[in-house]
This record gives C-alpha cells, sequence and structure tokens, in this order.
C-alpha cells in the first residue's frame, strides 16, 4: 500500500469501543489483548474508548473517557451506549469496533448472549429497570446493524441472537477468544507439581481434577463433586478434585461429604497470579456449567496440556472434539456420564495423548493469530 505521491500513507483510524478495558472480565481482556497487538501492526491508528482503562505501555493507543451517568442505575448503559457513539461518530474514524452494546458501530465483537433471553432463561428473574434499558439498547444495535460484521465468541452465542430475534442483520460468524500459549505451555509440569500438590497435601500419584470459577452453581461444581466421588467407587486410583476461585466453601464442603467425597475435595481460594502452575499441576480440568457464553478457563487447560471435561452449556465446547482434546458432556447436570469421562482419564498414556491435542487446538487460537485475523477482517471492512 502506497500513496499516490510516494509518500507513507498515514494510518487507519480506528475507535475501539469497551466500558472497561484491560481490567477484570473476559470481554475486557479480550479486547485489550487483540487491540494492543493490532496496534503494533503499523496499519491503524487506535483509539480506545472507554469509561476505565489499565493501560499497556507497549501498546500505542490513545484513550478518550466515556462519561457515565451512574445513577439511577439503569442509566448507564443507555448512557455509556449514546455518549461511545456521539464520540465515535464525532471523531470521523474511519472504522469503529465495538465491544459492546451500542449503535454505529462497523464490527462488534459480540461477548454475551441476549440479554433478554439471559434474565429470563438463564438467571430466570424478572426484568428490572436496568435489564430493560440494556434490552433496549440491544434491540437498536440489531435493527440498525444491517451493514455491520457482527462476531460473537462461540456458535451458542449465535443459536441464542437466532432464537431472541426473527432476524439477525449484517453478516455473523464465529471468533473465539485466544490464550497466550506460550504463558500456559512454559512451567514445568514436574516444578508445578511438586510445588501446588505439596502446598495442599496432594499425592503425587493422586489423579487431580481441576475446577476454576468464581460461580461455584452456575459452572456446575457440586455436579463435578458428584463425578468426583462416583469414579473414586468405581476404581482403586485415589482422585482429588481443586477448587480455584471464590464462592461458597462450607455449602460445596458439605456436598462433597454427603457424596463420600469430603477429603477430596481442596479449596484453594482465588488465585490472581500463577494460575498457570495450577494446570501443569493437575491432570484434567473439568467446567459444567449450567450455561457459558464461552469460557477462556477451558482454552487456558488445553493451553496447559490438559484434556478437559465441559458440558454441553460451555461455548467452548466448540473446540472440543470428543475423546481427542477433551469429553463435552451432554446434560450439566449427569455426574454420572462426567465420572465415566474422569475414569477413562486414569490411562495416563491416553491422558497424555489427549493432552497433546488439547495443546494442538489452543495453539491455532493463539492471541498474536487471533489479532491477526481481526486485522485482516479490519481492511476487509475498509
Amino acid at each position: 500500500m502506497s500513496a499516490p505521491d510516494g509518500k507513507k500513507p498515514e494510518k487507519f483510524r480506528v475507535a475501539v469501543v469497551i466500558p472497561k478495558y484491560g481490567l477484570v472480565g473476559g470481554g475486557e481482556r479480550f479486547a485489550s489483548e487483540l487491540t494492543g497487538r493490532i496496534a503494533r501492526d503499523g496499519r491503524f491508528d487506535i483509539h480506545v474508548f472507554a469509561n476505565k482503562w489499565a493501560k499497556d505501555s507497549s501498546a500505542p493507543v490513545t484513550f478518550h473517557k466515556v462519561p457515565v451517568v451512574r445513577f439511577p442505575r439503569f442509566l448507564r448503559p443507555l448512557s455509556f451506549a449514546m455518549f461511545a457513539a456521539r464520540m465515535a461518530r464525532a471523531g470521523g474514524f474511519d472504522l469503529v469496533h465495538s465491544h459492546e452494546r451500542m449503535t454505529g458501530a462497523d464490527i462488534y465483537s459480540v461477548h454475551c448472549v441476549p440479554h433478554a433471553g439471559w434474565i429470563r432463561d438463564i438467571r430466570r428473574k424478572r426484568e428490572s429497570c436496568f435489564d430493560r434499558a440494556v434490552i433496549s439498547v440491544e434491540r437498536r444495535m440489531i435493527s440498525s446493524g444491517g451493514r455491520a460484521l457482527f462476531l460473537p465468541v462461540s456458535t451458542i452465542a449465535i443459536d441464542a441472537f437466532s432464537s431472541e430475534y426473527k432476524s439477525l442483520p449484517g453478516r455473523w460468524q464465529a471468533m473465539h477468544p485466544g490464550v497466550d500459549v506460550a504463558k500456559f505451555s512454559r512451567p514445568s509440569v514436574a516444578s508445578c507439581r511438586s510445588e501446588v500438590r505439596g502446598r495442599y497435601n496432594i499425592g503425587e500419584d493422586e489423579f487431580l481434577v481441576l475446577f476454576v470459577g468464581m460461580n461455584f452453581e452456575v459452572k456446575g461444581l457440586s455436579t463435578i463433586i458428584k463425578a468426583l466421588a462416583m469414579a473414586q467407587k468405581r476404581s482403586d486410583a485415589r482422585l482429588r478434585l481443586l477448587v480455584v476461585g471464590r464462592g461458597d466453601e462450607k455449602k460445596y464442603s458439605e456436598i462433597a461429604s454427603s457424596a463420600g467425597a469430603g477429603d477430596s475435595v481442596v479449596f484453594a481460594g482465588a488465585c490472581s497470579e500463577g494460575l498457570e502452575r495450577y494446570y501443569k499441576a493437575s491432570d484434567c480440568f473439568a467446567m459444567l456449567s449450567s450455561f457459558d457464553t464461552f469460557g477462556m478457563v477451558v482454552l487456558e487447560a488445553m493451553a496447559s496440556s490438559l484434556p478437559v471435561i465441559i458440558s454441553s452449556g460451555v461455548g467452548a465446547k466448540d473446540l472440543v472434539e470428543e475423546g481427542v482434546n477433551g469429553f463435552v458432556v451432554g446434560d450439566p447436570s449427569d455426574a454420572a456420564a462426567a465420572a465415566e469421562r474422569m475414569l477413562l482419564l486414569l490411562d495416563m498414556e491416553k491422558r497424555v495423548e489427549m493432552g497433546k491435542r488439547a495443546l494442538k487446538t489452543a495453539s491455532a487460537h493463539d492471541w498474536d493469530s487471533l489479532a491477526a485475523q481481526m486485522a485482516e477482517l479490519y481492511m476487509e471492512a475498509l
């Protein structure tokens, strides 16, 4: 690409919209990981429109603060969408890429399912004023998105939007989140097993199932505990479950005791750093969510060479081949089916081979590869 007069062409100006950039959350992380890499591409001048952000000093990104009316609460999604659209439009950008519900974007990364369906079918609650505000913005996004490219993080999300709306605008294709393959594949298995297992008094020869999540109920921890207890009764091997995350430990300790696995479940609490060492210390990963739009921890486990046992309610099932790099349990509450998968993975040879396949799958979803794909989508849109 060169300018007619031979001068170096100007970069394409791109507005990236997200309420919280680079902070805690799957969508926030997705946005910052991609945007930072694309900003270093050289073809784009990236401007981030957010209400809060954590800067990445290595990425040449210009930040713009989007004001938000915080009270009453229902004005938050309405005000952010309105101000973000107005600021992006006023900036005269070549391309607008939004990671949030709004109008006027050329590309939407969709990290959610329809909010009305989420409240009705997953949360099973009545809509609040806040919910109605979110639904209102979402409907306007759908009705005005005739020329936009929508990139949901899983086929589960696409199916949910197809069910909620009579017709979908624009073009839709799944773009799964990425993973830092080097970070999760690099640690030494031997040192991690020694360190982590030693910390929680887990034997080297014990089969260790890892659970990572902050919502124990939604992510199916009770079913995993029951599955572990069932598997123990059918094998001479010693199985343990390491729970990483914050939740009602007392409640789930009681569930473990009732299932006959009280001594087999270890609660490690929340982990903000060094999570990759927990993956490397384990033998498999399990998450039986009733619903999860994607589940980035699944991809992290696969990048750590762990076979995964997940439910059909987890969007990451798009990447799991049954019996090849993991297992997908059809019913999130089917503890017997999950136990069967755990027993299959007691075969070390099978487990190691599936772990290699899991790493191969994760390697195709490295953040750098994903950023390159997104950059090409930018060029197509431009």
